[in-house]
């Protein structure tokens, strides 16, 4: 079931870039690298409490809110607010084709597609 998710996000992740690829919004290519993993900014959240973190975090990568943000793009004509929810949507999809997912308020490991393994204790 786990790689039939992967494949479901890694779709999305798809569709995220190419609408990324059609939004007029002109932007220099090296640029690109630094503002897919921009939301990744929301990890500052954990410098307080894990809690404050799963938040912060829960906020830049929830997929309801960048595609809310995408639709106030679309129906309002602007080409930045579309782009962003198409970048945040893109991101969270990536994070999740990577087992990240959404966090829990009590360790930044627990998401809501289970306990994440630390790479570290894994056996060889």
């Amino acid at each position: 079931m786990k790689h039939i998710l992967q494949l479901e996000e890694l779709a999305q992740l798809a569709l995220g870039i190419a609408a990324l690829y059609f939004i007029p919004v002109h932007i220099a290519w090296w640029i690109w690298p630094f503002l897919f993993l921009s939301p990744d900014i929301s990890f500052t959240g954990y410098a307080f409490n894990t809690k404050a973190g799963a938040v912060v975090y829960n906020l830049f990568h929830h997929k309801g809110i960048a595609i809310t943000i995408a639709a106030a793009g679309f129906f309002l004509k602007n080409d930045s607010l579309l782009f962003i929810g198409a970048l945040l949507f893109s991101h969270s999809s990536f994070d999740r084709v990577l087992g990240y997912g959404l966090k829990y308020g009590d360790s930044f490991n627990h998401t809501h597609l289970g306990w994440k393994k630390n790479q570290k204790s894994k056996e060889i």
